[in-house]
């Protein structure tokens, strides 16, 4: 649109940019850029990235040992509930496979008896097998009662609660290794941290309490000071080693018979057990029928 006179008038009262203004100007925008061009600096960048990196390798390592207590746990009890009923149809294997070659007399069937008997447990393996499931009597009630399809106590909770969960997370964010400075408080993080895990894989809330507890009363270790570049480098080069090694663990963790077992029912890995046994009890049947048909 045209000017008018009062367009005029407002322009003139609007004061040019002289010298000084244009330095105050130059001044001022150099003072906000300061803080900028500081955060983009390379060293800047990469101990942001080294942080993150950390904090990303801790809660992988977490859920990563999570895990692991879990497959350990579940191993043991699977052991425990059903290391008799696998017993139990090795022998009756052995057993079949003997009166069979009895019968037939057949070299052939003869050496598969003897495959068989070998793979039965001697008795010193049996009793490390059955563990707390066998007494000076013999099998305990616990063991009697499965393999007679009998109520049996249930097993302990095969992971730690929640709250032993959400307790452990909290103190492997704050006192993991990774986070140390230095030799001598990596070794006090280390053995803090074998603690804290030996702990949570029994479930002891009450324990990780007191260690929580603990570690919030010790001493409180200053932020990193940021590196130089070269450093913080080999910090993101040790950091993605480190990561890859954890990746081969879980890896061999989800892969074994265990964790493929723990990621078919992850919800509830105690109902898995009470179905493999029942299985399992089924096939302890079906050969102990098979093995009276043939000794009559």
């Amino acid at each position: 649109m045209p000017t008018t006179r009062n367009d005029e008038d407002r322009q003139d009262n609007v004061p040019h940019d002289s010298d000084d203004v244009q330095d105050v100007r130059q001044d001022e925008a150099g003072e906000a850029a300061a803080p900028e061009d500081a955060e983009q600096r390379p060293e800047a960048r990469l101990a942001r990235a080294v942080q993150v990196a950390e904090q990303a390798l801790i809660e992988f390592e977490i859920a990563v040992e999570t895990f692991r207590v879990e497959v350990e746990n579940f191993s043991r009890l699977h052991h425990q509930k059903l290391g008799p009923m696998y017993t139990r149809l090795d022998e009756l294997d052995a057993l079949i496979a003997e009166a069979r070659a009895a019968k037939t007399g057949d070299p052939e069937d003869q050496r598969k008896a003897r495959e068989a008997r070998a793979v039965v447990m001697p008795m010193p393996g049996v009793d490390e097998l059955f563990h707390d499931w066998m007494d000076t009597d013999g099998l305990s009630p616990e063991a009697a009662a499965m393999l007679t399809e009998q109520p049996v106590r249930p097993p302990k909770r095969v992971r730690p609660s929640e709250e032993a969960r959400r307790l452990y997370r909290e103190l492997a964010r704050k006192a993991h290794p990774d986070l140390a400075q230095d030799e001598v408080e990596r070794q006090r993080r280390d053995e803090f941290i074998a603690r804290v895990n030996a702990a949570y894989g029994r479930g002891d809330v009450e324990l990780l309490k007191e260690l929580v507890a603990e570690w919030e009363a010790g001493p409180v270790q200053p932020p990193a000071p940021l590196s130089e570049s070269e450093e913080l480098y080999a910090r993101l080069e040790w950091l993605s080693r480190r990561k890859e090694l954890l990746t081969v663990l879980a890896k061999e963790l989800e892969d074994g018979a265990i964790g493929s077992m723990l990621r078919m029912a992850p919800d509830d890995p105690d109902q898995l057990l009470e179905d493999i046994a029942e299985q399992l009890l089924g096939e302890v049947s079906r050969r102990e029928a098979e093995l009276a048909e043939m000794t009559q």
